[in-house]
């Protein structure tokens, strides 16, 4: 019997066609993204108000404040935005504070979370779970203890005040130690097996390794010390020591700045520009740090 005989009388498998109306995926993906899109607006409303607001005239706001569209159009408040008061040196604190405090949390958890991680020493366990006991205690509770503290070496009103108390983050600790617990134990016996000494070996070979996770936890902690608000507050009370949040708030108690809620806007957006940057340009390195420290490939 010839291959083409043979090929006639076997059954040929039914064609499948794609699934169409509401069981299909196309509308399933389709009712995805106007889900995403009507949540990203109700996300971005606030922020084209906000921008709407900042790019208006501050005599037509007295009499309409509700619109998505520039009333007046003017570019007065955002280019007067570091000409009023001291919002120049205030952006120039919270950039210090930010940035030093960033570094300083990510070498300092990450030097943590490789000792939790790698480390063998007694009261391992107990030191590891007292660190994460710090994640329930809300940082409002510890105020008046560190308060008083700073108050002992007279460091109010300046950066270091503004840092130290910030760089122990048990969230970080947390992070750090449970990536370099998934990091191949064969990693460091070939950095031994080469001469590195554990010093050479954590800098040299971990912390390359430990990017992805090291830029999420700076990320994090950026957006955490640049939104805040209530420890410069209580820490800083001369006004060239305000970050920016405590500067644009201590404008609002004054009536003509007040008043001129185009201006005030516009500094809320040079305010918040820092931010958006930082997520704008780092996003992709936020999640992969997040999916290689949650352990997902």
């Amino acid at each position: 019997m010839s291959a083409q005989t043979i090929a006639a009388t076997v059954p040929s498998a039914p064609i499948r066609t794609p699934r169409s109306g509401f069981g299909g995926r196309a509308p399933v993906t389709a009712w995805y993204h106007v889900a995403m899109v009507a949540a990203s607006l109700v996300w971005l409303i606030p922020m084209l108000w906000m921008l709407s607001l900042s790019l208006s005239d501050n005599q037509a706001l007295t009499k309409e404040t509700q619109s998505l569209i520039p009333q007046g159009f003017t570019l007065d408040n955002l280019l007067g935005v570091f000409s009023v008061g001291l919002t120049s040196r205030w952006f120039f604190n919270s950039a210090i504070v930010s940035v030093l405090t960033t570094v300083l949390t990510v070498l300092l958890c990450a030097m943590a979370g490789y000792a939790f991680a790698r480390f063998t020493f007694r009261g391992k366990a107990v030191v590891y779970a007292t660190v994460l006991a710090g994640l329930m205690i809300p940082k409002e509770a510890m105020f008046i203890p560190l308060f008083t503290m700073v108050a002992d070496v007279s460091m109010h009103n300046t950066y270091a005040a503004l840092i130290l108390p910030r760089i122990a983050a048990p969230l970080g600790v947390f992070l750090m130690t449970q990536f370099f617990s998934q990091v191949p134990h064969e990693v460091e016996e070939a950095a031994r097996i080469d001469g590195a000494g554990p010093w050479r070996t954590f800098f040299s070979v971990m912390l390359p390794l430990a990017r992805p996770s090291m830029i999420a936890l700076g990320i994090f902690t950026f957006v955490q010390t640049w939104n805040d608000y209530l420890w410069p507050l209580v820490s800083a009370t001369k006004s060239e020591m305000f970050t920016i949040t405590t500067g644009l708030a201590s404008l609002q108690g004054n009536f003509a700045q007040a008043t001129e809620l185009g201006s005030l806007m516009a500094r809320g957006l040079i305010g918040s520009l820092p931010l958006l940057l930082v997520f704008i340009f780092f996003q992709r390195h936020l999640i992969r740090g997040i999916s290689m420290t949650s352990g997902s490939k």
